[in-house]
């Protein structure tokens, strides 16, 4: 479990997030079309996973638009956003902001956020997920892990795309 923070106040998360040269956890998410998406469909590529507490929050939507104009540069890899929001509210906010470099996706069905560990078990956003990062390659192995210990912080992008690069 993870102690993270969000305004100051103590926050503790459902777990930790998988190690880097861990094989990232099996998982389940929705697109907005409500397919169901899992690692399977992400094999063969790196995969930057950015996780966050809903897009209708000003951090979280720049973390959003960030990978999104920051994705447009990478070969080969795919940023999946992953929030509790609807399926159809990050849809809808990508339509709107023009955003069409990163796949979003939600776990309004739970299981991703229990099997990397994100789930806020405390604190005023409880049930929601953490802001998180994660890169994995193209085999599946954790590259990268960041738990952002702020929760009204962005990640650290620069780390997070250098390494999709190494």
């Amino acid at each position: 479990m993870a102690t993270i923070t969000f305004q100051g106040l103590e926050v503790r998360t459902s777990g930790e997030l998988p190690s880097k040269g861990s094989k990232a956890p099996d998982f389940t998410v929705v697109s907005g079309e409500l397919k169901e998406l899992t690692n399977a469909d992400f094999a063969g590529k790196k995969l930057v996973i950015n996780i966050f507490p809903s897009v209708d929050t000003g951090v979280c939507a720049q973390s959003v638009r960030t990978f999104n104009k920051k994705a447009s540069s990478l070969d080969n890899t795919t940023v999946l956003c992953v929030s509790r929001d609807l399926p159809f509210a990050l849809e809808r906010f990508c339509a709107a902001e023009g955003l069409d470099n990163v796949t979003t996706a939600s776990d309004f069905r739970h299981g991703f956020g229990e099997a990397f560990g994100v789930v806020q078990e405390s604190g005023p956003l409880a049930g929601l997920l953490a802001r998180a990062v994660v890169v994995v390659d193209e085999d599946g192995t954790v590259l990268y892990t960041q738990q952002v210990p702020e929760i009204g912080e962005e990640p650290d992008y620069d780390e997070a795309l250098a390494a999709v690069s190494a």
